[in-house]
């Protein structure tokens, strides 16, 4: 075994990696860029390594300062983690060319299965079952939309090289197919730097059925059995499961002898999963469940195949990294009981999802599960990388036990002032359908309106905000008797205290005395009070909000919504434009947002360009009503 390892990474995954290096005795290195000087990874290393500036091309994506971080500090071996260059050919060549050691598999598999359309092409002679669609070189537009007319609408345009649902756009209709491709190359060149794409028919219920496999250096390969990561947005998984709802075990055993089938044709060493499409219309079949990718690493998920196996599977690729066979057999490998997994992620889901970064004032997370948190109170979300902060999973003995105990665990999570999408994956984990196993791909989108609404506070809370309010009066003023004019008076009852208060710049009545569950709340240097409660942060004012409370676009000045840089530049001044037209594209934490028309109207003017970076607020485009 080698003595120490560098996780070319940062956040969540490199401090996973850590945590296990350390159990096993293994000094630890970490790389980190200029916006990560003091991010909770670099202070788990027991040494670390500046190696550029914020943005990861300049620093995370540069292999040449991750191999002389690794020779200055003697490092013997380099994990990739996931993302960044994890599935970078080139750089496990170099890797192994500098005399280190690669923890994942070797280049050949990685390129072998780093072409979406050239595995695709792999894997059905290997005899592994494939989806239809268009896996050629030609990559002319009008080439490209002739194959989308012959496979049939919708369609599935995704990056050749691509993966974590980047590069990939769903188009329903032949008049949208020049937009998705034009989008869709953009941010697989962004992501991956080829803008190269394939097209597959898309399953109109699909799940998305993906296998964990290992092998080694001796030519075994196990499965340790399937994970469900059906519900989605936007191509980006949210909550992941294992086992698969509604697996029976014929099922089970055809997808698992595919998925070793698959590693095996490559000769496959280390961490893997097998990505497989299933049509869920008739429920899991052998014969509608189709090969879609394979990860050549470490998946974000991993930890529920860890929670229902009881293995350490980054243990695992230390150790076969270091030329040990695998520790167990297939035989040895059981599956035991139901693990679930949600994506805690710095993001607004009642505003589309738009990042929120910022310092983490507070930041809470249940004690009662597994946490994988890759910030810490007082760090910083910055919006260079992806927004991901942490992870929650749980195992139970019963998928309904596991799916009620994740969802208290997000309603108990405390965040401020930095939005997150806790109470939103509550809602998922508490809708009937989902709980029923009732799920696909689609399912967030169908119901998007209930589990993305804007959350209203309950009685308890804004009794809580009341009492709070009333407390940091009479600290302030104790011989002040402000909310007496309040008190409502009722015969042969007791008087009722209501407090006036503002949500959002919008007053609300609190009744003071309303009983309930204690609710978490804190005290802001600017007199506000948050109230946390079902993983939402409420933030209430005694006070009403200066200006104007209308929304900021009514005076047609469209604003970034966040740091950002310009991809799409859809009109110019004099232009025409319909409301919920799109009039410009930004790049955020590596996903693309467009920004619409709030009304009908004439384009006054542009103040921005393609590829400019611009800051939360800026005014970019201005509008007139027509």
């Amino acid at each position: 075994m080698f003595r120490s390892v560098l996780v070319a990474n940062r956040g969540e995954i490199a401090r996973r990696v850590f945590a296990t290096a350390r159990r096993m005795g293994l000094e630890t290195v970490a790389v980190y860029s200029q916006a990560d000087a003091r991010a909770a990874h670099v202070a788990d290393a027991d040494r670390a390594v500046p190696i550029g500036p914020a943005p990861a091309r300049e620093s995370y994506l540069v292999p040449e300062r991750i191999i002389a971080a690794a020779r200055e500090t003697g490092a013997e071996a380099i994990h990739p983690g996931y993302g960044f260059l994890s599935e970078n050919a080139a750089f496990a060549d170099a890797v192994t060319a500098a005399g280190l050691i690669w923890i994942g598999p070797p280049s050949s598999a990685i390129r072998a299965m780093g072409l979406k359309d050239a595995a695709k092409t792999l894997m059905h002679k290997a005899g592994v079952p494939v989806t239809p669609g268009y896996l050629g070189e030609d990559q002319a537009e009008a080439t490209l939309a002739r194959e989308a007319a012959r496979i049939g609408y919708p369609v599935l345009i995704k990056a050749v090289a691509g993966g974590g649902g980047k590069g990939m756009r769903r188009v329903d209709k032949a008049a949208d197919f020049a937009a998705a491709l034009a989008s869709c190359r953009r941010e697989a060149g962004a992501s991956f730097g080829d803008e190269r794409v394939l097209l597959e028919t898309y399953v109109t219920r699909p799940r998305h059925i993906e296998v964990q496999v290992f092998g080694d250096a001796h030519g075994n390969v196990v499965h340790l059995f399937e994970r469900d990561c059906s519900l989605q947005r936007r191509h980006q998984k949210v909550i992941e499961e294992a086992p698969a709802p509604g697996m029976d075990a014929t099922t089970r055993a055809a997808v698992t002898e595919a998925a070793v089938k698959a590693a095996k044709a490559v000769n496959y060493v280390g961490a893997g999963t097998v990505e497989f499409i299933a049509d869920a219309s008739a429920g899991l079949r052998p014969d509608r469940i189709w090969f879609m990718e394979m990860n050549t690493r470490l998946q974000v998920e991993h930890p529920v195949t860890e929670m229902v196996t009881g293995l350490d599977l980054v243990e695992w690729q230390l150790r076969v990294a270091a030329g040990e066979p695998l520790p167990l057999t297939q035989a040895e490998i059981g599956l035991t009981g139901h693990a679930v997994e949600a994506r805690l992620y710095a993001e607004s889901p009642s505003a589309g999802f738009l990042p929120s970064t910022g310092r983490l004032e507070h930041f809470a997370l249940p004690p009662t599960v597994r946490a994988d948190t890759g910030v810490e109170e007082g760090g910083e979300v910055t919006p260079f990388y992806d927004p991901m902060i942490a992870k929650l999973i749980t195992h139970a003995e019963t998928r309904e036990q596991a799916l009620a105990e994740l969802a208290e665990a997000c309603d108990a999570v405390e965040v401020w002032p930095v939005k997150t999408n806790a109470g939103f994956l509550a809602r998922c984990l508490e809708a009937p359908d989902f709980i029923a196993g009732d799920v696909d791909t689609g399912f967030i989108e169908r119901h998007l309106a209930e589990l993305a609404a804007q959350a209203e506070p309950s009685p308890a809370a804004l009794s809580a905000a009341a009492q709070a309010a009333m407390a940091v009066d009479e600290t302030r003023a104790p011989n002040a008797e402000p909310w007496r004019d309040l008190a409502g008076f009722r015969l042969n009852a007791a008087p009722e205290m209501t407090v006036r208060l503002f949500l959002g710049g919008k007053p609300v009545i609190a009744l003071a005395t309303e009983a309930g569950a204690p609710r978490s709340l804190l005290l802001t240097e600017d007199d506000e009070i948050v109230v946390f409660e079902a993983g939402e942060a409420f933030v209430f004012t005694t006070h009403p909000p200066l200006g104007d409370s209308l929304d900021a676009a009514s005076d047609g000045a469209i604003r970034s919504p966040m740091p950002g840089k310009v991809t799409g530049l859809s009109v110019k001044p004099g232009d025409k434009v319909a409301k919920g037209q799109s009039l410009l594209t930004l790049e955020a934490m590596k996903m693309e947002h467009a920004l619409t028309a709030p009304f009908d109207g004439v384009v006054e003017t542009v103040s921005v360009a393609l590829g400019d970076q611009v800051s939360e607020g800026a005014v970019l485009v201005t509008l007139t009503a027509d």
